[in-house]
């Protein structure tokens, strides 16, 4: 039903379904039925985002990490801009891995970013993916400076 027929209670009327001289009145039963088909459709848009919401939390899962976890930071592409020698679809959307030093809130994580631990920057979970196998001497970030704002540029 196209939503203009749901709200009106049936098709546009034009030129050619209306004779002249005729009025269309509205009484209170047709706004009381549009009222009812309103009312019809908001329960049928509540149940179908309540279930595709269902279905997205199913697959969602908490961001935890531990003190020593490894992880990899989302840094933001930015047009025009080559990383690493590299442009477009195929730059690094991830760099690091990073040892994570301590937990500061509930979502925010504070990691270092030299393998000796001497710099250290605060990240938010939502901008960290966690790094599966990672053994300390293949960490070496001394080329990777990243800005507050998550860019990055890597010195040649």
């Amino acid at each position: 039903m196209a939503p203009f027929e749901a709200r009106m209670g049936g098709g546009a009327n034009t030129s050619e379904l209306v004779e002249p001289g005729e009025r269309v009145t509205f009484g209170p039963d047709l706004v009381a039925q549009a009222e009812e088909q309103v009312r019809f459709i908001r329960e049928n848009l509540k149940r179908a985002r309540s279930r595709q919401k269902s279905y997205s939390d199913r697959r969602r899962r908490p961001l935890v990490f531990k003190e020593g976890d490894h992880v990899y930071l989302r840094v933001s592409p930015m047009k025009g801009v080559h990383r690493f020698g590299v442009k477009g679809k195929l730059a690094p959307r991830y760099v690091g891995p990073f040892k994570i030093s301590e937990k500061c809130g509930p979502v925010a994580y504070r990691a270092t970013t030299t393998p000796r631990g001497e710099s250290m920057i605060s990240f938010t979970c939502h901008n960290l993916r966690s790094a599966r196998e990672c053994r300390e001497e293949e960490i070496d970030t001394s080329q990777v400076q990243i800005e507050p704002d998550l860019t990055y540029e890597a010195d040649r």
